[in-house]
């Protein structure tokens, strides 16, 4: 939609000379937006990283962003300035015709069948990961190697071995790297730190996709390097690679920050986390079958609610191709803008005492969800929503179900989660835990 005279300006949230709002953001990013709403309500601009911004908050707006029925927004250009030299011509970066081809290609990779074998690679994986846990743990840790062991296994079809810890690290600086204040390739600092990241991504990828080529695996990897499109269209090895180390962070820190937020909230709801052990002890199995998923709800309830109340990308970014209107506000071409998620899910508008723990809100007889029909997108919305989404679902329950049926689990007296905002959302204190071995 073009705009006119009669949409509304959008207001400007004042800043500090030549820093504008950086530092606020990186300070409190959600007690800073929480006050820019208060005062300009759902749609707003600032400066930030040298470049003006729009951040769209409400469901109108978030809404009218994701759909980009006029097409006037891109992905690309926002994701390059903040993570493009790290996760270079991902998905998510790819726009238009050529994100379309990109995806219709890769879909293959994630049929049922695909999935399915996903999953039966995965289940040991989790099952040794597991036996390792001690009775006093840092969940976040935890959880952050077994999801780097089930992506290197079922993604890559083989152990990493000794270079597990460093992979590790790649993924952490490439991730942190995007939220830095100096944008330089200086030694030592985060964009540095970030840049060698991605060599080191490389380094282990390019060697192997010779082999995958040659043969047709069960992990992703080479269902990528195999994978076609209704028109025959294939993936050359630098796409295969650019969307292996995209994925592989997108499964890996993503599926960390929902599991321990998951984890967190059971161990402080006890009754929640009975009310799933009782569903999984009902299924009869030590590993979850793909059909075994939807026999889990109170399971799924807790995913959403965990999504919700920690949005594990909590931004999208954005580019205005041309001029347009977000919930009646005019924007013009060639402005970024920020499609707040965090927010959204928080609004007090939308979700009834939003802060509080309650998978119930999701039940059938409630939906608070169906509020809007923009109310809730974990995974994003319109052709760049996440498309490892059902992956990432199944992730999450074949890993919670051997916990719940292999522990009980509480925080230490005292213990509150705080969340590190910075980069993807992680637990600053890794997220406590006390296990009971049943």
């Amino acid at each position: 939609m073009s705009a006119t005279a009669t949409h509304r300006r959008v207001p400007h949230v004042r800043g500090v000379p030549v820093l504008g709002s950086t530092l606020g953001l990186v300070a409190d990013a959600e007690g800073w937006v929480d006050r820019a709403v208060a005062e300009h309500g759902e749609v707003f601009s600032f400066h930030a990283v040298g470049r003006r911004w729009v951040m769209v908050n409400g469901p109108e707006s978030v809404g009218a962003a994701l759909e980009n029925r006029d097409r006037a927004m891109a992905s690309g250009p926002a994701w390059e300035l903040m993570i493009g030299p790290f996760f270079k011509r991902g998905i998510i970066m790819l726009d238009f015709d050529e994100h379309l081809g990109h995806r219709r290609i890769m879909q293959s990779a994630f049929t049922r069948d695909r999935l399915e074998s996903y999953l039966q690679s995965m289940s040991p994986v989790i099952a040794e990961g597991l036996a390792t846990w001690p009775e006093h743990v840092r969940a976040e840790d935890r959880v952050r190697q077994l999801t780097l062991d089930i992506a290197t296994r079922t993604f890559m079809g083989a152990e990493v071995g000794a270079e597990a810890d460093r992979l590790n690290h790649a993924f952490h600086d490439a991730v942190k790297a995007g939220t830095s204040i100096v944008r330089h390739d200086i030694p030592g600092l985060g964009w540095s730190r970030g840049l060698i990241g991605r060599q080191v991504l490389e380094q282990h990828l390019y060697p192997q996709v010779p082999a995958k080529v040659a043969s047709d695996e069960g992990d992703l990897f080479s269902a990528l390097c195999h994978a076609r499109s209704d028109d025959g269209d294939a993936f050359s090895a630098d796409d295969v690679v650019n969307h292996m180390i995209f994925l592989l962070m997108a499964a890996h820190d993503t599926s960390t920050s929902a599991m321990s937020t998951m984890l967190y909230h059971l161990a402080k709801n006890p009754e929640w986390q009975e009310r799933c052990r009782a569903e999984s002890v009902a299924l009869g199995r030590a590993e979850v079958a793909y059909d075994d998923l939807a026999a889990l709800p109170s399971l799924d309830l807790v995913f959403k609610e965990a999504l919700r109340l920690v949005s594990p990308v909590p931004v999208l970014g954005r580019s205005t191709v041309k001029d347009t209107v977000l919930a009646d506000y005019a924007i013009p071409a060639d402005t970024l803008v920020a499609v707040n998620l965090s927010r959204l899910h928080r609004d007090p508008d939308v979700w009834p005492d939003p802060l509080a723990f309650d998978p119930g809100r999701f039940s059938e007889d409630r939906r608070e969800d169906k509020v809007h029909r923009h109310a809730y997108e974990p995974f994003g919305g319109g052709v760049h929503k996440c498309i490892g989404m059902f992956f990432a679902g199944m992730q999450v329950k074949a890993i919670l179900h051997q916990v719940l049926l292999t522990h009980r689990f509480a925080c230490p007296d005292g213990y509150t989660m705080h969340t590190n905002w910075r980069g993807l959302p992680t637990p600053s204190e890794g997220v406590p835990l006390v296990l009971e071995r049943l």
